[in-house]
């Protein structure tokens, strides 16, 4: 009889292991294209919030979690689209954490994401947009609107006396949003914009555009690009002619690669990045360390949240249908509740399972806003001795 219990016994235990869910998360970013020298620790931050959810064995009675990479390119919105719609009709993704910038970000969202009910949390796709974009509940981001970050910019510019400065952008949704928000700050606070250019990507020769840009003069060039491409060659071509030697570099332009490739010319150029002074932050950057990459780099807390946003999404919807969840993300974000930071998402999805609620912090001290998006700290930084040096938050 006691042989018959334990087999019993262990029956069950194998039927339950055998019936446990598979979950699986599309991480769609740019692992080709302008940002591919990032967008590998921002897919390691996301994956390393799943890996903590596995390790807890406490999603929905023991689901597993799989990630599945999709390549958006960051500027190819054909290919993006592509690459999502096999992450949801071929690997059957429950929720998409991307995408990255935001063209593709918005090509899939209408392409795929609404399509298909498919919930997205990009952490990096800043356009402003993206706020009024049609999304049904689905699209949210961990990463402030470019709304915000125009101010920011505007802000420090106009703190440090700089009056008139030249501009130059990405030729995309990203950069003339980016370009629009801080030209309207920055004029009405009395700052001139000398010339606003946009400069396509991937060029061998930026010479024309300097020169452009340094006919119309400006005590520094404002360069809302990317890190591995179009924004580093202006500023390449800038310093060979002795156009400018100041740069402000907002967030497509952090990168350390900028900094090897250019190399000392690059201190004393300043910019922004999102990121917050908190627990949490500390806490994941200690976390990061221990798995082997650079938390520091750009939008890889607010990865780790996209990710962890959408599994504790799961548990207090009590389903992985993006259906389901796509209407407790707004209430794991911003409680009432207990708060979760790095670190204690088996905290956070024990406390989901009993019926209780969180106030998840995370990583970039998570604050959503309608229509969905971050409230938004940054980091504003200076070049000093090769290092992005942190001056302080806003």
């Amino acid at each position: 009889m006691k042989k018959l219990l334990l087999a019993t016994a262990a029956l069950a235990l194998f039927a339950g292991a055998s019936n446990a869910e598979n979950v699986k998360i599309g991480i769609l970013l740019g692992f080709t294209g302008p940002l591919e020298s990032i967008t590998p620790m921002m897919a390691q931050s996301a994956e390393m919030a799943i890996k903590e959810v596995n390790d807890s064995k406490a999603l929905l009675g023991g689901a597993t979690v799989t990630s599945v990479r999709g390549d958006s390119t960051c500027t190819d919105a054909a290919a993006a689209t592509a690459a999502a719609e096999r992450l949801v009709t071929s690997d059957k993704v429950n929720a998409i954490v991307g995408g990255d910038c935001s063209g593709v970000t918005g090509a899939v969202l209408q392409a795929v994401a609404r399509p298909n009910g498919i919930v997205m949390i990009s952490p990096s796709a800043t356009s402003p947009a993206l706020s009024t974009a049609p999304s049904d509940g689905l699209f949210f981001r961990t990463a402030p609107s470019d709304a915000r970050q125009g101010q920011v910019m505007s802000d420090v510019i106009m703190a440090k006396g700089i009056k008139k400065v030249a501009l130059t952008y990405t030729n995309n949704d990203y950069g003339k949003g980016l370009a629009e928000a801080f030209k309207a700050a920055y004029t009405k606070a009395g700052g001139t914009i000398t010339i606003s250019a946009a400069h396509e990507d991937g060029k061998a020769d930026y010479s024309a555009e300097v020169g452009a840009l340094a006919s119309a003069g400006g005590d520094m060039l404002v360069v809302a690009g990317y890190v591995d491409q179009g924004g580093k060659g202006i500023i390449q071509a800038a310093l060979d002619a002795g156009a400018f030697k100041t740069f402000y570099l907002p967030d497509g332009m952090y990168g350390d690669s900028l900094i090897k490739a250019i190399g000392k010319p690059m201190d004393g150029s300043f910019g922004d990045v999102p990121g917050i002074d908190s627990e949490g932050h500390t806490k994941f950057l200690a976390m990061a360390k221990a798995a082997g990459f650079d938390g520091t780099s750009s939008f890889t807390g607010e990865s780790y949240d996209a990710a962890a946003l959408i599994l504790l999404s799961m548990e207090a919807a009590k389903s992985s249908k993006s259906t389901d969840l796509k209407g407790k993300v707004m209430d794991v974000a911003n409680g009432p509740g207990e708060k979760i930071l790095p670190g204690e998402l088996a905290k956070g999805l024990k406390l989901l399972s009993e019926g209780k609620t969180v106030d998840y912090e995370g990583a970039t001290g998570v604050t959503l806003i309608p229509p969905g998006e971050s409230k938004g700290s940054y980091r504003i930084y200076t070049i000093k001795g090769g290092t992005q040096v942190t001056d302080e938050y806003k």
